[in-house]
């Protein structure tokens, strides 16, 4: 049984299962060719129900359109909301607002991320 259908030279960033009502889908995307943690790029915040449902083998949905000098999604998280970020150095990093275009470009980031999760854990 297929579970999801890739492209030649695809990728997963990210599985899960998601059941909070309020959830928040989060992604960053930059450049392959910058060293990991180096490179602001761009973060976007989308709320989960902007996503529509798929079946089974289908190809998925886009959630983050490149920006220019962009061609990888460095990052991608799901869960409750608000979600919360932390540079390379742990200090936090703001996100964005939620994006009512679930498959619009992000918005250019004040510096690198590495890691996203949520305020609500814990």
């Amino acid at each position: 049984m297929a579970g999801v259908k890739l492209g030649i030279g695809a990728s997963v960033v990210y599985f899960g299962a998601v059941s909070a009502t309020d959830a928040v889908v989060a992604t960053v995307a930059g450049s392959s060719r910058a060293l990991p943690g180096t490179d602001a790029g761009s973060v976007k915040a989308t709320e989960f129900r902007q996503y529509p449902s798929k079946g089974r083998a289908t190809g998925g949905v886009r959630c983050h359109r490149f920006l220019k000098g962009e061609d990888s999604l460095l990052l991608a998280w799901v869960g409750p909301a608000p979600a919360i970020a932390a540079a390379p150095s742990g200090s936090p990093v703001a996100l964005p607002d939620a994006d009512a275009r679930r498959d619009g470009s992000g918005t250019p980031g004040s510096q690198p991320i590495a890691a996203i999760g949520s305020a609500a854990a814990g």
